[in-house]
């Protein structure tokens, strides 16, 4: 699972052929943060800002909302919080820098942070939702996750006892499919997390391993 990333830099837009966002964001986002999120319109990948942690069209208050970051691939179909985005195909990219998961050394959480080794953005796989409460509006999102009990890289994150879960890295090739992807192929394209291709690094100490994106 993952509650914590940063977003892609707006000037690093042109490392996934796109413009830059027209508008702007945190550099670490939480649960209930806005974050840029890619989605197709006419065939076009447009930028939107949306909240991280979906908001359910059926939704009354928006503090009873929690813990929707995170949308289980297993169960995302069934699922109140999510089944209506999955059922109408609401599927979209986005765009980060890294992702922070706990480690746990000793006993204790040390949270790290998990970015490619050429140091390029990538691409989540996510599903968005478009809600109104209270006559106001929200555009929401959350990302997709797998089992990675066996992951020989991913399985390392979270605490012992806990199921290990991982992001779905959607790989340049396959993102246009992604976005028009139907509830029966979207399962096609949950990879596992690349292990050539991706590292990690201690939060507190990541300025020492590569240069600030932002």
């Amino acid at each position: 699972m993952c509650a914590n990333y940063e977003p892609i830099a707006k000037s690093r837009a042109q490392f996934l052929n796109l413009l830059e966002p027209t508008f702007d964001y945190k550099t670490d986002i939480y649960p209930n943060y806005a974050g840029p999120i890619l989605f197709s319109k006419h065939g076009e990948l447009e930028w939107r800002l949306a909240r991280f942690g979906l908001v359910a069209p059926w939704v009354k208050e928006i503090k009873k909302v929690k813990n929707t970051y995170n949308a289980r691939t297993e169960t995302v179909a069934s699922k109140p919080s999510f089944r209506n985005a999955w059922a109408k195909r609401q599927f979209c990219l986005i765009p980060v820098e890294t992702i922070f998961e706990p480690k746990y050394i000793d006993g204790k959480p040390h949270w790290y942070g998990i970015y490619r080794r050429d140091e390029m953005p990538f691409t989540v796989a996510g599903i968005y939702e478009y809600a109104v409460i209270d006559g106001d509006e929200y555009r929401s999102m959350s990302m997709l996750t797998i089992n990675a009990n066996h992951h020989p890289f991913m399985n390392q994150f979270h605490a012992p006892d806990d199921e290990k879960r991982s992001i779905i890295v959607i790989p340049p090739e396959h993102r246009n499919e992604w976005l028009f992807s139907t509830p029966e192929t979207a399962p096609n394209l949950f990879f596992e997390m690349p292990i050539d291709e991706f590292t990690a690094a201690p939060k507190n100490e990541m300025h020492k391993f590569r240069p600030n994106t932002h």
